[in-house]
């Protein structure tokens, strides 16, 4: 989900795979985020490989970041074979020895026979990790709780006067800082450029300070609808795909607010050290295949990273909604959308999350 490498850094990689190459008997284990996102991806992906090619796909949960990817290399005792990464992570761990390179010559070819090169969208191909989807940070309030004027934009995010009530926020610097710069008059533009200034980022943190003690901090991407479901929090970030889930499936009167969205890709990596490298190579070309990828965005509204997806898209499989209006990049939901950018948060995501920890336990 976001166009975030420059264009020169999308493509690359080493290492092909040969279609005759044998194949581990044993399950795959396949690392993501969990809920409605995963079922998403056992549906679209984990469900039709095991038909196809008979391997088992063992999914695990995480919250993100790379530790225990980290800690499984370092130790040499690699569990996890296949890792749903953010594209900041994507690119840290490859520079860090962390993931295998992936060629784009090993990618399925499109629907309409392009090079997955040009039919992936401009950076969703990394050197280590192809893009599965594109979706965003929102903020979102339940409908039922207002009966006058409701939120809708950014800025009222922060006016706990105009909406008071508890807030909630994913429990890192990404995101928070960003919003925080624009809800204090920084275009939507110039966020990063501001907050590369020592000066920028006091900014951010004094305007996070303002809603600080209104504020209930979550990690996991399940949270956030859940937190508003229970009343815990009058609005709240949270992943696009989730709210939509939770307004669909549960027929709750969730309301996104698409102001600022912080749009962004999430693409699949393999660890390095896999005893099982072919089998996730194949994994990662049959999930990033066209259909498959259409076949995704029709259980949860996150758009396709293949061009030759985004013609496919058409109604969600079990409720017949249209999906192509909840997508990130629906022209509507688009028009202050800034992309996250990865080689930012690549270079400055350490020292700005010790200070965001620093700063919460003050």
């Amino acid at each position: 989900m976001k166009l975030p490498i420059k264009s020169g850094a999308i493509i690359c990689g080493l290492m092909t795979f040969a279609a005759g190459s044998a194949f581990a008997a044993d399950a795959l284990t396949v690392v993501s985020w969990g809920g409605a996102y995963t079922k998403s991806q056992l549906e679209a992906y984990h469900k039709p490989y095991t038909a196809k090619f008979g391997t088992k796909i063992q999914s695990e949960d995480y919250n993100g970041g790379l530790a225990e990817v980290r800690a499984q290399v370092e130790a040499g005792k690699v569990t996890w074979d296949v890792i749903d990464v953010e594209v900041s992570d994507a690119v840290r761990g490859c520079d860090d020895g962390l993931f295998e390179t992936i060629s784009s010559k090993s990618l399925p070819k499109g629907a309409n026979g392009a090079l997955a090169e040009k039919d992936f969208i401009p950076g969703a191909l990394t050197e280590c990790a192809v893009g599965s989807i594109v979706w965003s940070t929102i903020y979102a309030f339940d409908a039922d709780k207002y009966s006058g004027s409701k939120p809708s934009n950014l800025n009222d995010f922060f006016d706990v006067k105009k909406f008071p009530g508890k807030r909630g926020l994913r429990k890192n610097a990404k995101v928070n800082l960003e919003w925080a710069l624009m809800a204090d008059g920084v275009s939507h533009n110039d966020v990063y450029k501001v907050l590369g200034t020592k000066a920028g980022q006091d900014r951010a943190f004094a305007k996070l300070s303002s809603i600080k003690n209104h504020v209930l901090w979550w990690e996991a991407g399940a949270q956030p609808p859940q937190m508003l479901a229970d009343g815990e929090v009058v609005m709240t970030s949270a992943y696009n795909g989730r709210i939509f889930n939770a307004a669909v499936q549960e027929k709750k009167n969730f309301k996104i607010v698409w102001d600022k969205q912080l749009f962004d890709f999430d693409l699949f990596a393999i660890i390095k050290g896999t005893p099982r490298l072919n089998e996730a190579m194949r994994f990662v070309g049959f999930a990033t295949a066209t259909e498959q990828l259409a076949k995704q965005a029709s259980w949860i509204s996150y758009g396709p990273t293949r061009k030759s997806s985004i013609k496919l898209i058409s109604t969600h499989a079990t409720s017949g909604v249209k999906m192509m209006p909840h997508m990130p990049t629906a022209p509507n939901n688009f028009k202050t959308a800034v992309l996250a950018n990865a080689e930012f948060w690549a270079d400055n995501g350490d020292e700005l999350n010790e200070r965001f920890n620093s700063w919460l336990a003050k």
